[in-house]
């Protein structure tokens, strides 16, 4: 059995901040967004955003890139580590703002751009993992019969202008990927992008678009003494970021459990429970109990 084999890379999180915003590596991000969206994109070029900063001394629990197409579209790619509870609302707001910034003053709202939001987080968005990609776009749904609205037809009526294009092609669109969901089970294009995201590695077997490309662009051993010294020590950064996180998740499970003995102990202290009796269930001190 011919054994595959898969070169180490750097972190696609590190590639954003450095390699993936010049021109020559456009092509990685082509391939990637055009398989994802199932379509040839070009990237003509990229924008500022609020992360996007090139630099390992900047925020690295999030990282983002706004690129633009050919087709003028706005497409935000964010690279999320850590658990954030308000992770969907962030990205309507992104998104608002990324429209709201982007169309001038006193411009007419034909001008308005549309806005693929896609976002690869680290952490397990779902209790029980069902899927590891979601799509999400804004449809209309007739209030009595349940059916989309129907597509434009073409129309020369000025009164009837407003309907000359599908909703979907004017709303933000937006792309989830759970890579801890991912199983690293290979079956289509797209996952070998996402397994590349988790395991920053590249099978020779792969042949989505550009992919072989990303292989060679963001080898760990192609770097220079500098480009290795600060991708270093941005995972290094980056490591005591997570164990700080993860040591707060722990103190807090901790305190949450005392704290819940506590209320037991009060609760039972109410109902006249002897003090004994209260310690031996509670596990708590008399003293203790005492003190509540």
């Amino acid at each position: 059995m011919t054994q595959v084999k898969e070169r180490t890379l750097i972190s696609f999180d590190w590639a954003m901040k450095s390699l993936l915003r010049d021109k020559a590596n456009f092509d990685v991000l082509e391939g990637f967004l055009s398989t994802l969206l199932e379509r040839d994109i070009r990237v003509l070029s990229l924008l500022e955003s609020e992360s996007n900063s090139r630099y390992a001394d900047d925020k690295f629990n999030r990282v983002d890139l706004v690129v633009v197409d050919e087709h003028d579209e706005i497409m935000f790619i964010e690279i999320q580590h850590d658990l954030d509870i308000d992770h969907l609302k962030r990205l309507l707001y992104g998104t608002a703002k990324l429209i709201t910034d982007h169309l001038g003053r006193g411009k007419p709202y034909a001008q308005v751009r549309k806005v693929i939001s896609i976002s690869i987080v680290c952490f397990q968005v779902q209790e029980k993992a069902e899927d590891y990609l979601y799509h999400g776009y804004t449809e209309f749904y007739g209030w009595h019969t349940q059916r989309p609205l129907p597509k434009p037809v073409a129309s020369v009526a000025p009164q009837r202008q407003w309907m000359e294009s599908d909703a979907r092609t004017i709303f933000p669109e937006y792309y989830l990927i759970d890579v801890a969901t991912f199983a690293n089970v290979v079956q289509s294009a797209i996952d070998e992008w996402v397994y590349m995201f988790k395991n920053s590695a590249i099978r020779d077997d792969f042949h989505a678009k550009n992919i072989q490309a990303a292989r060679e662009k963001l080898d760990y051993l192609k770097m220079d003494e500098a480009e290795r010294k600060a991708y270093e020590s941005y995972m290094f950064s980056r490591a005591i970021q997570e164990s700080v996180l993860q040591s707060a998740f722990s103190d807090g499970e901790v305190k949450g459990k005392i704290e819940e003995k506590h209320e037991n102990a009060r609760k039972m202290k109410a109902k006249g429970l002897e003090l004994a009796l209260i310690a031996e269930i509670s596990g708590l001190s008399e003293a203790e109990i005492l003190a509540l």
